[in-house]
């Protein structure tokens, strides 16, 4: 048996019919040219005989009496992929939009704890004869990092791989089903006396964060002392995103090229990251102020932010959460992302100096039940809607492959995340880069957010306003640059004017029928805006 840690049994602890707390994605496939199999039962093969590759497809809960302590992992001797892997068709015409809808409705159900807590679906009807793929794990046993270390458990880098050596055999236990009591109870002492031994390790690091925040240190040389920006709430402004929410779902992805938002941080002098979030709070106050209720304070986001040392890929949670502001009061894009970037060092700064003393594994014998009601009682009194949220949004950004996958034979064209809203914040944007393009996967309630395809429309109107905001910042350095180069008399050339680079395109991936993995995106029908290329005509 393994124990779970403190973080990972809180994604238990605090789930409700509401919030379920698992994690997932869409993909969509491409299957080889002239194939004529059944991919269905192509990836159940796969699968099985990937199984000992990862522990998350075999362990599974087995829960203390009572909910005295955490649960532990066991072993399940005899998993049913016929359970985990499960085929579903499209109705006819089997758009995007369709899908989105679908996988939605599929991230709004709780998992079988009786079972090993992950589901497969193989979706065919869409468009132009292509297949997807959604997944969904519990994040009790699994978070980002975590989660691209199981990826490649499963996906492959050629569609026809070495095969997997087989599992070595173990030996059954006894072929029961569950574990004792008195194995059980054994185990939750065990488990506490090692969580109190690793909390009491932890003090001295614990110390010196607190010493440093109230004692801050230059954060190198020549720089101040560690603060909070000046330009980040330390509670946001309410917005209609800052309810208590369902546990209906609203889904739409969208597609950006990744070395468009890389180009346009190193002309800004801003990471990755700085210009996917100016993207984000950018589509979000384009949104809020459709509804008339964009706040005259900025929207602040909570931010994953990874524990791991280098190199560690175990199954489990090694997460904590920051928050950043948005500069959705900034209506110049360039100026935002400049506050954002401002914001983005001070959370780092903050992250670096407590980093160690983040406790992941902590003792709660007794609690379980205690928190499992309390989540009950806040998402059923309805007080997310009146205190004022710690953040709007939250946003994630998962680093990914930058080559092609394959899974089962057929190649990956797209790696769109589905994660979670919570009570406080009803939207979720996380994005997943893979193989040139950075992914967007928003999820909401569907009753706080049902037009979510709304936002991730604008996600594409911002980044081009980004980029020809950048453009414009060119201009003038290339004329002065221009201007002071002086031609040698009767050897230089000519000066020509500089061709003015294409428009960027920020395509979207679509599951369209004439298309290879699609590269241009349009909006919904509903809405007047100029098209945005063909291939995703269809697909809505």
């Amino acid at each position: 048996m393994q124990h779970l840690s403190g973080l990972d049994a809180t994604f238990l602890h605090t789930e409700t019919p509401e919030t379920p707390m698992h994690v997932g994605g869409l993909h969509l496939l491409e299957l080889p040219a002239g194939y004529k199999g059944d991919f269905y039962e192509d990836v159940k093969a796969h699968v099985a005989n990937r199984l000992h590759l990862s522990e998350i497809f075999t362990r599974k809960l087995a829960l203390m009496p009572f909910e005295l302590s955490n649960p532990v992992w066991v072993e399940d001797e005899d998993v049913d992929l016929d359970y985990h892997v499960r085929r579903v068709t499209l109705p006819r015409p089997g758009t995007l939009r369709q899908l989105e809808q679908y996988v939605g409705r599929l991230h709004s159900t709780l998992m079988d704890r009786s079972r090993p807590l992950w589901e497969f679906y193989v979706i065919d009807g869409l468009q132009g004869g292509r297949h997807a793929m959604y997944t969904k794990v519990h994040h009790a046993g699994i978070d980002g990092q975590a989660g691209a270390a199981f990826a490649q458990a499963i996906m492959t880098l050629e569609p026809h791989p070495e095969p997997i050596k087989p599992p070595r055999q173990k030996a059954r236990r006894s072929n029961r089903y569950q574990l004792g009591v008195a194995e059980l109870a054994g185990a939750a002492i065990s488990n506490t006396l090692q969580q109190y031994v690793k909390l009491v390790k932890t003090f001295p690091d614990m110390a010196r964060a607190v010493q440093s925040l109230v004692v801050p240190q230059p954060r190198s040389e020549g720089a101040g002392p560690w603060q909070v920006p000046k330009n980040l709430n330390l509670l946001g402004p309410r917005t209609l995103l800052n309810v208590a929410i369902t546990n209906q779902r609203a889904y739409a992805v969208r597609s950006i090229p990744l070395a468009e938002v890389k180009q346009a941080g190193k002309k800004l002098g801003a990471s990755l990251n700085d210009v996917v979030m100016g993207i984000c709070a950018g589509a979000l106050r384009r949104y809020l102020a459709d509804h008339g209720k964009l706040p005259k304070k900025p929207m602040s986001a909570a931010i994953p932010v990874t524990l791991r040392a280098p190199g560690d890929t175990s199954p489990d949670n090694q997460v904590s959460m920051t928050v950043m502001t948005l500069a959705t009061d900034v209506a110049d894009p360039v100026e935002r992302i400049a506050r954002i970037r401002e914001s983005s060092a001070a959370a780092k700064d903050l992250i670096g100096n407590i980093k160690a003393a983040i406790p992941t594994d902590f003792p709660s014998f007794g609690a379980p039940w205690l928190m499992s009601g309390l989540a009950s009682m806040y998402g059923r009194s309805r007080l997310a809607d009146r205190l004022p949220p710690v953040a709007n949004v939250v946003i994630s950004n998962v680093p990914g492959a930058q080559a092609a996958l394959y899974f089962a034979g057929a190649k990956l064209l797209t790696y769109y995340p589905v994660s979670i809203p919570s009570h406080g914040m009803a939207l979720n944007m996380t994005v997943q880069s893979y193989n040139g393009s950075l992914d967007f996967g928003l999820i909401a309630c569907r009753r706080a957010v049902p037009d979510v395809d709304v936002i991730a429309d604008y996600l594409l109107d911002e980044h081009r306003a980004i980029q020809e905001r950048v453009k414009t910042l060119d201009a003038p350095a290339a004329t002065a640059a221009a201007k002071e180069v002086k031609a040698p008399p009767e050897a230089a050339p000519q000066p020509t004017a500089a061709k003015a680079p294409p428009r960027a395109r920020a395509p979207r991936k679509a599951a369209a029928p004439e298309a290879a993995p699609a590269k241009a995106a349009k909006r919904p029908a509903a809405r007047k805006a100029p098209a945005r290329g063909p291939a995703a005509a269809a697909t809505r």
